[in-house]
């Protein structure tokens, strides 16, 4: 009986053994397969994929889009043509003004101060219409110049997509680059297909009125 028993504890742990042996060598092979794909993933080279990017000065651009140049031109052209009769009213108001010294003292003291009084109030007057003026072409223009940024910088991001740039950054009065290489500057490129653009739907009118 104690030759079966200890027989038997004999087998009992070497099948508990070998259990054991098995489930080591398992958990030691499934490291190895873990190193394994760790140090190929390492020694893998890596794919390096090119971004490509560039730059674009944006006071250069604005100073060469023809829009923005016909933009300004109109609003120019404007100011000169709603100030004509202000600055006619102006230059009554000089002479009026230059006059008064001679009057003031050929006409009386009560005079003066009444004269005096009336010219001041033309003055402001005057100046008031100044700003008037001045303030309703800014916010003319500024709705318009806003329009023109929003579509210049749409455009910008669609050629920035269609030539496959990653990133497309501003220069100018606003830097955001403090440094670049020329061959990343493609200033040019954009201020020239936006004239393009600018110009073609003109191009369409005329061949539109030619063929009438």
């Amino acid at each position: 009986m104690k030759s079966k028993i200890h027989d038997t504890s004999v087998s009992e742990l070497a099948t508990q053994y070998q259990k054991i042996n098995i489930k080591n060598m398992s958990k030691k092979a499934l490291i190895i397969i873990a190193l394994s794909i760790s140090i190929v993933a390492c020694n893998k080279p890596a794919e390096i994929k090119e971004v490509k990017t560039a730059y674009v000065d944006t006071s250069e651009l604005m100073k060469e889009y023809t829009e923005a140049k016909d933009l300004e031109a109109k609003y120019k052209t404007k100011a000169e043509e709603k100030g004509r009769q202000l600055e006619a009213e102006i230059n009554r108001f000089k002479q009026e003004a230059a006059g008064f010294q001679a009057q003031a003292q050929a006409n009386g003291q009560a005079w003066a101060q009444q004269k005096g009084a009336e010219l001041q109030k033309k003055e402001q007057q005057l100046s008031y219409a100044q700003q008037a003026l001045s303030q309703e072409l800014q916010q003319e223009s500024g709705k318009e110049m806003d329009s023109l940024v929003s579509g210049v910088k749409k455009f910008i991001k669609s050629y920035g997509k269609e030539k496959g740039y990653a990133y497309i950054y501003g220069t100018g009065d606003a830097a955001s680059i403090l440094y670049a290489e020329d061959k990343f500057d493609i200033t040019k490129e954009i201020i020239k297909a936006l004239n393009d653009k600018y110009k073609a739907p003109a191009k369409t009118e005329e061949t539109a009125a030619d063929k009438k």
